[in-house]
């Protein structure tokens, strides 16, 4: 008799099924992202304010930061800077030490899953190395906001691991976690928006 394979994949909202060791496009829908990654906290929840700050929220401002920091970016690499973390929706956040001790594996899982999604939305598979280079230049500004004005990082701490941005591009940024409702309508709004200029 032969040895019965574990189950893989996730049943999502829509009624999708998604292979997480063998994700296809076609099972991947925007709706599912924006769900799961309003739900999932960033910093394993230890956040102030009376939500938990999503990846969903995380999202939008590292979008925006790449905005700011890359002018003229086309819209498809907006959409890139966006769906950064968007297999977060099913792999859950985990800080960085974490990651480190999980291994290559979960890096392995994050690839598959992230070239899924990124054809699924007419992007390719992989982003152009400048390109990844300045989404994640976006992503440790975020991060550095992030823990300054939410984490309870010093100023001294966070630009320890972050790096001191400059004050011109965030001095308007001001992080308040939010509800996930809101920000699951937020960030499907925003992809819609992008999209719709590809």
């Amino acid at each position: 008799m032969a040895e019965k394979k574990p189950r893989a994949w996730q049943r999502m909202l829509s009624g999708r099924r998604l292979d997480l060791l063998d994700p296809t496009p076609v099972d991947i829908e925007i709706e599912d992202i924006a769900h799961g990654l309003a739900f999932v906290a960033r910093w394993n929840g230890q956040t102030w304010g009376d939500f938990p700050y999503s990846v969903a929220e995380h999202s939008l401002l590292v979008e925006e930061l790449y905005h700011r920091t890359t002018p003229g970016a086309p819209p498809k690499w907006q959409l890139a800077a966006l769906l950064h973390d968007a297999p977060e929706y099913v792999i859950g956040d985990m800080i960085s030490p974490v990651k480190a001790a999980v291994g290559p594996g979960y890096g392995d899982l994050d690839d598959r899953l992230m070239a899924a999604i990124h054809i699924r939305f007419g992007l390719p598979s992989k982003v152009p190395a400048t390109v990844k280079k300045a989404i994640k230049r976006a992503d440790r500004i975020s991060a550095w906001l992030e823990a300054t004005q939410i984490a309870g990082f010093t100023l001294a701490e966070a630009d320890r691991f972050f790096g001191h941005p400059d004050e011109g591009l965030i001095s308007d940024l001001v992080i308040r976690p939010r509800p996930p409702v809101e920000v699951r309508r937020d960030f499907v709004a925003r992809h819609e928006a992008l999209l719709a200029q590809l």
